[in-house]
């Protein structure tokens, strides 16, 4: 009988340390480093965006797959169906400056093309690219022509984007369709983390810290950071009391404003002999990163005078003079003397119908 008391006492004693466990179990609520983590890996405002229906989640996962081993440093551009279809399109000429520049074709690996309609997800995919659907309230798939109320809507979806990718921890190198890479742009921007904003220009004043400088925001990079976070926010925050206005006047009003040095942005703009257009060519082919079509008004225009760009490039990469290590100093100086770019006809008519 002793024996069967012990027993009972002992089975009593283990379900009265199940319930006890499963009490702490239930009722436990996580606290200190074990919390802290749990926060971390669902962040204020991806829980918020994910509540609204947003689209951090596969955002998330896009940029992570963009940025490996880039130290969290995406480059982005942003295409439509009129960016992709044709028989030579927007886009087939932006990838070909990647695989003829210098140092540029490991850089796709880190390119992230938002498409804004269905059409050019499915050519982005297809070309096997990291590739993320922006959906808008209305989609913006034809050519928006510069200005139209179209042109504006896509500028503005744009600017909210970007403002997205910064909140997420992400830095990185926005650069329209329309600029040909034709040398990795790294080497030549300020790695100091200081600097928040490196942006081209239309017109470069010969000091890269005045504000004097016409920024032009169809190429630039921006490191994720309170401040820039805060430009993005104001920056968006007057869409709806800038009607008629384009994005990038938006941001320079801001800047005259004083708002830049309000909260401590550190802006440097880039020389247009490394990062040129067709406003301001670069006057030394040896030097020059990105060509830009601005100063133009219709893709078709802009695929025109680019395709010569590129013929242009190819015809000095197999000149003597395109390596320092094959020629001395005066005849490489002399063979980038002669060279001259193509002049941009169809660009400069692309207005005709403006005036």
């Amino acid at each position: 009988m002793e024996f069967m008391k012990d027993r009972i006492n002992q089975c009593a004693l283990l379900c009265g340390l199940l319930v006890g466990m499963l009490y702490l179990l239930v009722n436990w609520t996580p606290s200190g480093p074990l919390l802290q983590f749990q926060e971390q890996k669902l962040p204020h405002s991806q829980s918020r965006d994910n509540q609204a229906g947003g689209y951090m989640d596969e955002l998330g996962k896009v940029l992570a797959d963009a940025s490996t081993g880039n130290n969290k440093t995406v480059i982005i551009t942003v295409v439509n169906e009129a960016y992709v279809e044709g028989d030579k399109s927007m886009l087939d000429l932006f990838l070909d400056g990647f695989w003829l520049g210098e140092g540029t074709r490991p850089l796709i690996h880190h390119l992230l093309i938002v498409a804004m309609d269905g059409t050019s997800f499915e050519r982005c995919k297809f070309l096997g690219l990291h590739c993320y659907r922006l959906k808008t309230e209305d989609e913006l798939d034809g050519e928006e022509v510069y200005m139209t109320p179209g042109f504006l809507r896509m500028m503005w979806s744009r600017t909210e984007f970007l403002g997205n990718v910064l909140k997420r921890g992400y830095s990185f190198i926005f650069t329209d369709t329309d600029v040909l890479w034709l040398r990795d742009p790294f080497p030549r921007l300020n790695q100091n983390r200081s600097v928040d904003f490196q942006v081209s220009v239309d017109k470069f004043n010969g000091d890269p810290w005045s504000e004097v400088n016409h920024l032009n925001t169809r190429f630039y990079m921006v490191r994720s950071n309170n401040r820039s976070i805060a430009i993005f926010d104001e920056w968006y925050a007057r869409r709806n009391v800038s009607s008629g206005i384009k994005e990038q006047d938006v941001l320079r009003q801001i800047r005259k404003e004083g708002l830049f040095r309000t909260l401590g942005l550190s802006v440097r703009y880039w020389d247009t002999d490394y990062f040129s257009g067709f406003c301001n060519n670069s006057r030394d082919v040896r030097a020059v990163i990105t060509v830009h079509a601005n100063c133009c008004s219709t893709i078709a225009a802009k695929v025109a005078d680019l395709s010569k760009v590129l013929h242009d490039w190819k015809r000095f990469i197999r000149s003597p003079s395109s390596s320092s290590s094959s020629s001395s100093s005066s005849s490489s100086t002399k063979g980038t003397a002669a060279f001259r770019w193509s002049a941009h006809v169809a660009c400069r008519h692309s207005w005709d119908s403006w005036h």
